[in-house]
């Protein structure tokens, strides 16, 4: 059946073209990602798709949305768990969390999101969260930005192969606690 001879009423489409989008973007980034394909793999017409996300460019930043609120959830999560060194472990979740989704995590902080910055409320309120909640763990501004450049660029190190690891988990640590 095509997708043409289906209803349009899907239940939750929006939410079927963010799941197709996530795998769309672990199979093969963000770079041959369409809105069309998202949208058969949701079994639905690209029309439907366009319903919902006016291009590509806007499923790929509600993609972004969802990944920073996972992305938060899991340091949240991380640090919850060692409180009593809740920087340390929210720094080893940073770095899990770029290698375990590296096309969600390079879109994140990609520059279609970095241009969405103040035109994207959903997208700032969850990048915002998240980075209020490893500043409240840093303790002070300054403190949180050298956390994160050393988790983020130890993360793009990894993800791009420049920094060879067998033990990758034993790396960050070591690296964290020094």
């Amino acid at each position: 059946m095509s997708t043409s001879d289906r209803p349009y009423h899907h239940g939750d489409l929006r939410a079927a073209l963010l799941d197709a989008g996530d795998t769309l973007l672990d199979e093969g980034g963000n770079g041959g990602f369409a809105l069309r394909e998202a949208a058969r793999r949701a079994g639905v017409t690209a029309a439907a798709a366009y319903r919902h996300f006016p291009d590509k460019d806007a499923l790929l930043l509600a993609l972004a949305a969802r990944g920073y609120a996972a992305f938060g959830r899991t340091m949240g999560e991380a640090a919850a768990a060692i409180p009593t060194d809740a920087l340390n472990a929210m720094g080893e979740a940073y770095v899990r969390f770029a290698l375990d989704r590296p096309a969600r995590f390079r879109l994140m902080f990609g520059p279609l999101v970095a241009a969405s910055r103040g035109r994207n409320a959903a997208l700032d309120a969850a990048r915002d969260a998240t980075f209020r909640a490893l500043q409240d763990a840093a303790g002070d501004r300054p403190r949180a930005l050298r956390a994160w450049g050393l988790v983020h660029g130890l993360a793009m190190l990894l993800i791009d192969g420049a920094l060879p690891a067998d033990e990758p988990a034993a790396l960050i640590r070591e690296l964290l606690q020094a």
